[in-house]
């Protein structure tokens, strides 16, 4: 596992810690000096990967979409989507596919969530909707658990309000945020 830890980073920021979603080196480069404590690459963008590592110093985290692990170098964590608890075989996949990374789950709903705890007890999870469903979700996270919300487009009010739930920290794509 790498010595950057997307937990360590989120988990020692002080207040609501932001990870910026960025498209190459440039964004990455930019998001960290703006205050990002990680920077996430989305699916597709495995090429760009060693770009940005040589841009930042804040972990990478990458939303893995069933890409080789291989192909994934420079990335310090991934995100696994779960798409249907009733079919967890994509999220194993992603957890024996992907041990040398810190693997956050992403979920939806409260059935996502009963799953992902019960069957993988992850450090990190990522709870994705609007903001009233990230708060009926954060309500059943046990406490110890890292959560990082990602809203479709959140605005400071509602990172405000998600720290005061306390969320440790948010998927921003508008640097604004940050």
């Amino acid at each position: 596992m790498t010595d950057r830890l997307l937990s360590h980073a989120i988990a020692e920021g002080d207040g609501i810690s932001f990870v910026a979603t960025v498209e190459d080196a440039e964004a990455a480069r930019a998001a960290q000096a703006a205050g990002a404590e990680g920077v996430l690459v989305r699916s597709g963008g495995e090429d760009r990967l060693a770009a940005i590592r040589e841009a930042v110093s804040v972990p990478i985290v990458f939303f893995w979409g069933f890409e080789v692990p291989e192909r994934l170098v420079g990335a310090d964590a991934c995100i696994v989507d779960v798409k249907d608890a009733s079919d967890l075989g994509s999220v194993e996949q992603g957890h024996f596919e992907l041990e040398a990374f810190e693997v956050a789950l992403r979920v939806t709903d409260e059935e996502q969530l009963d799953a992902v705890l019960d069957r993988f007890d992850p450090e990190l999870v990522v709870l994705a909707g609007p903001l009233e469903q990230v708060h009926e979700l954060l309500a059943a996270v046990p406490a110890g658990k890292l959560v990082l919300a990602e809203l479709p487009s959140p605005t400071h009010e509602d990172v405000e309000e998600l720290e005061r739930a306390g969320v440790d920290a948010v998927i921003v794509r508008d640097r604004e945020l940050l």
